[in-house]
C-alpha cells in the first residue's frame, strides 16, 4: 500500500479523470479497503477538496466544482498543452496577457525539469497585425456574458458602439440608438478579434457583431429556441460574410487569368487561390474578390503580363481600370510642374 500522501495524490488524480468513481472500483484502483477509501476522502475534504458521495446501487464518489480553486494535477500532456496555451495568449485578443503570464509562472515553477526544458524550448512571440492603431482588446467580462448568453439560449440585449465614433465637439449628438436585440448562438475569434454571431431580432436577419464594441444590458431576456445558422457552419459563414457575399463561403466575383510568372513565384502570394503550373514562365491563377474591378487590380499587383481566360465581367473589369489609369496618368502630366 502506497504511503497516505502518495495515496492522497492517487486518488485526488483518479477524481479528476472522470465524473463518478463506484467506491469499489476506486478501491481496487488504490489497493485499499473501503474503509481507508472513506478516510482518504475526508482527509482531501479537510484539505479543501469538495468530494461528494454519490448514492445509489453503485454509490461512490465526485469531485465537485467548490467555491474556490483548489490545487489541481495535469499529466505531463495536460501540462504541455496548458504551457503552450498560455504562451500565446496574446494572439487571442481576449486581453488576458498578464493574468496568462502569472499562470505560465506558476505552472512553470511546479513543471519537473523534462516538462521545464521542453516548455522553455517553445519560444513564441505574438505579433499583431500591422495596424495604424492598436487593435482594440475584448473586455473579458464581455466575452463571458456573451459566452453565457450563447450557452443559455438567452435573448441578449447590448449597446454596439459605431466602427467610426465622431469626436468632433461641433458635431450635434444624435438620438441615443436603442439597444440591440438578438438571439446569440456562437462567440467566435478570428483573427486576433471576437465576434458574436447572431440572429438580429429587429431586422430578422443573422448579424455579425465585433466584441469589442458590445456592451451587454442586464438582464438577459427569454429563453429560445436556436435556428439553422445558413451553411450550418460558422467558419464558412464567418468566411463569407467577411467576404462580401450573402453568407456562402466563396467570393461573390471570381476570375480566372494566365500570369507570364513561374507557379513557384505566384503560390506564396495566391492566399486561397488556385495556381496551375502551364510552364516554367506561365501559370493560370484563379482567384477571388469582393468586386471585379478589385479583382482586376488585384492580378495587376503581380507586375506581368496578364491574359484573361474569363469570365468576361472580368475583361471588362481590366479595361475600365485601364481607362481609369490612363486618365489618371493623363491628368497628372498636364499639371503644371
Amino acid at each position: 500500500m502506497q504511503k497516505t500522501s502518495a495515496r492522497l495524490l492517487s486518488l485526488l488524480s483518479l477524481l479528476q479523470a472522470r465524473r463518478d468513481w463506484p467506491g469499489a472500483v476506486l478501491a481496487e484502483r488504490l489497493d485499499v479497503s473501503p474503509r481507508t477509501l472513506r478516510r482518504d476522502v475526508d482527509r482531501l475534504r479537510e484539505l479543501g477538496y469538495p468530494v461528494r458521495a454519490v448514492m445509489g446501487p453503485d454509490g461512490g464518489y465526485r469531485l465537485d466544482a467548490g467555491t474556490q480553486l483548489p490545487p489541481l494535477l495535469f499529466d505531463d500532456e495536460q501540462a504541455v498543452a496548458l504551457a503552450v496555451a498560455l504562451r500565446t495568449a496574446a494572439a487571442t485578443g481576449a486581453g488576458i496577457e498578464d493574468g496568462a503570464a502569472r499562470a505560465l509562472a506558476t505552472l512553470r515553477q511546479v513543471m519537473p525539469a523534462r516538462l521545464r526544458h521542453r516548455i522553455d524550448a517553445l519560444q513564441v512571440t505574438s505579433v499583431a497585425r500591422s495596424a495604424p492603431r492598436p487593435e482594440p482588446q475584448a473586455d473579458t467580462g464581455v466575452l463571458m456574458a456573451l459566452s453565457a448568453a450563447v450557452q443559455a439560449r438567452e435573448v441578449l440585449r447590448f449597446d454596439h458602439a459605431p466602427a467610426h465614433p465622431v469626436d468632433s465637439p461641433d458635431t450635434v449628438p444624435e438620438a441615443v440608438p436603442p439597444p440591440r436585440r438578438v438571439e446569440p448562438h456562437h462567440l467566435v475569434a478570428r483573427g486576433g478579434r471576437w465576434y458574436l454571431v447572431a440572429w438580429d431580432l429587429d431586422r430578422e436577419d443573422w448579424r455579425v457583431f465585433r466584441a469589442d464594441r458590445i456592451t451587454p444590458r442586464t438582464p438577459t431576456g427569454p429563453r429560445f429556441t436556436p435556428r439553422e445558422l445558413p451553411g450550418e457552419d460558422v467558419a464558412a459563414f464567418l468566411t463569407g460574410r467577411f467576404r462580401g457575399s450573402d453568407g456562402s463561403a466563396d467570393w461573390p466575383c471570381r476570375g480566372t487569368v494566365v500570369l507570364h510568372l513561374p507557379a513557384s513565384a505566384v503560390s506564396p502570394h495566391a492566399a486561397d487561390g488556385t495556381v496551375e503550373e502551364l510552364g516554367p514562365d506561365r501559370c493560370r491563377l484563379t482567384t477571388g474578390s469582393w468586386s471585379w474591378p478589385s479583382l482586376a487590380a488585384a492580378f495587376c499587383l503581380y507586375d506581368t503580363d496578364i491574359e484573361v481566360v474569363g469570365p468576361p465581367a472580368l475583361k471588362e473589369a481590366f479595361a475600365g481600370l485601364a481607362d481609369r489609369c490612363a486618365e489618371t496618368a493623363s491628368v497628372e502630366r498636364s499639371r503644371p510642374r
